[in-house]
C-alpha cells in the first residue's frame, strides 16, 4: 500500500477519488478521508492524543489483580493502600473501582446460605 502523500499527489494531478482508489487499490473512503484531512490540517500526520493518558499500565493492572485475589473481600480503599505499598504508585479509590470493573470484578453481596446442622438436616429430610 502506498502512502498518503501519493494520494495527495494524485489528487493534485486532477484525478478523481474513484480513480485514485482504483489505482492504489484502497477504499474510496480512505482516499476521501486523507484528502479531507490534508485540506483541513495541511498534513496527513496523526494528531496528538486528546485527553489525559491512563494512569494504570498493563503491569499496574496485573499487580492490582494480584492484590485483589490475595485477600478475600477487601474494600477499594484497602486495595488502594495495598497497591501503593506494593507498587509505589499513588492511586485513587475511584480509579481502583473503575479498573476492577473493567477487569470483571464487581462488588456484590455474597449469597446467604443456611447453616445445616444435624437437626436442620433431619427436618429437611422429613420435608422432602
Amino acid at each position: 500500500m502506498q502512502t498518503a502523500s501519493t494520494n495527495i499527489c494524485e489528487r493534485m494531478c486532477n484525478k478523481s477519488i474513484y480513480d485514485i482508489s482504483w489505482l492504489l487499490n484502497i477504499p474510496r473512503s480512505t482516499v476521501s478521508g486523507i484528502i479531507t484531512k490534508w485540506k483541513q490540517l495541511g498534513t496527513t500526520a496523526t494528531q496528538p492524543q486528546s485527553g489525559r493518558p491512563r494512569k494504570m499500565t498493563e503491569w499496574g493492572q496485573h499487580m492490582l489483580k494480584r492484590t485483589v485475589r490475595r485477600s478475600c473481600q477487601p474494600s477499594a480503599e484497602s486495595i488502594a493502600k495495598d497497591f501503593q505499598i506494593s507498587c509505589g504508585l499513588q492511586i485513587n479509590t475511584t480509579t481502583v473501582c473503575r479498573e476492577l470493573h473493567g477487569m470483571g470484578f464487581h462488588g456484590r453481596a455474597a449469597a446467604s446460605k443456611p447453616s445445616i446442622t444435624k437437626c436442620n438436616a433431619k427436618h429437611r429430610m422429613q420435608w422432602v
